[in-house]
């Protein structure tokens, strides 16, 4: 999988001829569709949202693919990446980042947190406290974070996926209507048909026998 578009393109795509901004998403969809397979009406959505400036809000059962997708869209558009797997005793300063003290220097200095890149990967967000998950939110809304009365402006592009397992609740927190407005779309990848199946068995196959 290799890359097929870079920040600057992502950025400019409204000034760029259509024709070629077509090609490369092409092209990105096909790269993609190579490790997550039988999925390219959910990787449309995903490029559609990325594009459109919104998150996106991924529900489904562990293993479906969740996190290859998000790597391989940092991947194919040179996106810097970061996963925060969320917890109960996840404190937004882990988010955010912290203000530490230097003692060489006898300064305060701010140490970024892993909101600051272009693609957050939110794993299991309703595990975790309102509080840390509205630290979050106003990120997404706002596109920049107030820490120690200083505002500091997140990377553009900035696009947050975030997951949920729909089948066991015990012990989250579900998110309320009024920040599930916060995402552009709400997708579900499912479990693979039978044709993508046999895809990917053929290729397991081809690897094994030219490793041979």
């Amino acid at each position: 999988m290799e890359q097929v578009i870079n920040n600057d393109e992502i950025l400019e795509s409204s000034d760029t001829e259509p024709v070629r901004i077509q090609d490369k998403i092409e092209e990105a969809v096909s790269e993609i569709g190579k490790v997550v397979l039988g999925k390219e009406k959910q990787i449309r959505l995903s490029l559609c949202c990325l594009f459109a400036g919104g998150h996106l809000l991924m529900e489904d059962k562990p293993g479906m693919g969740k996190t290859t997708l998000s790597q391989a869209l940092a991947k194919v558009f040179g996106l810097g990446y970061s996963r925060i797997q969320f917890t109960s005793d996840l404190l937004p300063a882990d988010i955010l980042g912290v203000t530490i003290y230097d003692q060489s220097t006898g300064q305060f200095s701010f140490h970024k947190g892993p909101i600051f890149s272009n693609l957050v990967l939110a794993d299991e967000i309703n595990r975790t406290t309102p509080k840390t998950q509205s630290a979050l939110l106003e990120a997404m809304e706002e596109g920049q974070v107030s820490i120690d009365n200083k505002t500091m402006v997140l990377p553009k592009p900035f696009f947050v996926i975030a997951t949920q397992n729909p089948i066991s609740f015990a012990g989250t927190y579900p998110l309320p209507e009024s920040q599930l407005d916060r995402f552009l779309m709400r997708l579900q990848l499912d479990i693979l048909t039978r044709s993508p199946k046999g895809n990917c068995s053929t290729t397991a196959t081809s690897v094994k026998t030219s490793r041979t």
